[in-house]
């Protein structure tokens, strides 16, 4: 052995334009991103609920812990704006809330609704919107934990709830093709829009307020004025199977995910689809998640893999006039 052979240098760690691929032993149903850190959380069809950290470094997202306290499915998940609690929902009918640092389960309302639980929104560090497969709202009190709104207007599945800035209007889109709008600092229903033709999929509020737009099985986009709520304003038909969950990136740009497994970047008003973001190939895709500082987009889908996608482009876009 010759002694003036050089030591091999260790290989630094790649690093990637994306966190790498995530597989899990199930399909993952519902993924949501920490307020302040480079966490996620992600929901799975047996019910168990995974905390990971992300990284661009090769090797070095790690799960952090994992719950298995639903009995079925977790359908949604949802961090505090604080980034200190993490609640979900699942088809067992509970709401949990759980301590985000060691993955304690804090509180449970094991019978929180009387059908499975669908979609969930938190509307502050206190308040948390509720919607089942039945069309039921519910808006709780955690404090208390109980509801202090319990509303059936929908006559199937609550997909997607969402909130204005100024916390009073919260509107619903449901799978039987209408979207509700409820007024939660008066505790009432106010009214539904018109039906639209398939499942509404998704809602989201755009343009600083002034539209919301909703997704549906159809992959037609349906866009409303804000306080024009009964009709749509404007419809645009992407061509895709179906437009199943929507996501703001910008005020005029979102990422809509598809039953065919493409993640498209869509401009809105003027209505274009800009391009393809990812996709998992020939798998629809359950849920999109924007990272809070916009950077990635992260995906689940039947493939059981959860995969991020480079969105720091679409902010820098200059909106289309």
């Amino acid at each position: 052995e010759s002694e003036d052979e050089p030591a091999e240098e260790p290989r630094e760690p790649r690093i990637r334009e994306t966190p790498e691929d995530i597989k899990l032993d199930a399909i993952v149903n519902t993924l949501a991103f920490h307020p302040k850190q480079d966490i996620f959380a992600a929901g799975d069809i047996d019910g168990d609920i995974y905390v990971y950290s992300y990284s661009c470094t090769e090797g070095e997202s790690k799960e952090l812990w994992s719950s298995g306290h639903h009995l079925k499915s977790c359908r949604e998940v949802a961090f505090s704006h604080d980034g200190q609690k993490l609640f979900s929902v699942s088809k067992d009918k509970s709401v949990h809330l759980m301590d985000v640092e060691g993955g304690k389960l804090v509180t449970r309302i094991a019978k929180a609704h009387s059908v499975p639980i669908n979609a969930l929104l938190l509307v502050d560090e206190n308040v948390l919107a509720t919607g089942d497969d039945g069309g039921t709202l519910k808006v709780w009190d955690m404090r208390k934990g109980t509801s202090f709104m319990d509303l059936k207007h929908h006559d199937d599945y609550i997909s997607g709830i969402a909130i204005d800035q100024a916390k009073r209007m919260l509107l619903t889109s449901s799978g039987d093709g209408t979207m509700g709008v409820f007024n939660i600092k008066r505790r009432r229903f106010e009214l539904l829009s018109e039906f639209q033709s398939g499942d509404l999929t998704s809602v989201a509020i755009m343009k600083r307020g002034k539209k919301v737009v909703c997704g549906s099985s159809e992959g037609t986009m349906y866009i409303f004025n804000w306080n024009g709520f009964g009709a749509t304003s404007d419809r645009f038909a992407v061509k895709a199977e179906s437009v199943d969950c929507i996501v703001p990136i910008t005020d005029s740009i979102l990422c809509a995910a598809s039953m065919d497994g493409v993640i498209r970047a869509i401009n809105l008003l003027p209505n274009r689809v800009l391009g393809c973001i990812g996709q998992h190939v020939g798998e629809p895709i359950e849920q999109i998640a924007r990272s809070r500082d916009s950077r990635f987009l992260a995906s689940c889908a039947h493939d059981q893999m959860i995969k991020f996608w480079d969105i720091s482009s679409l902010r820098d876009m200059t909106p289309w006039r």
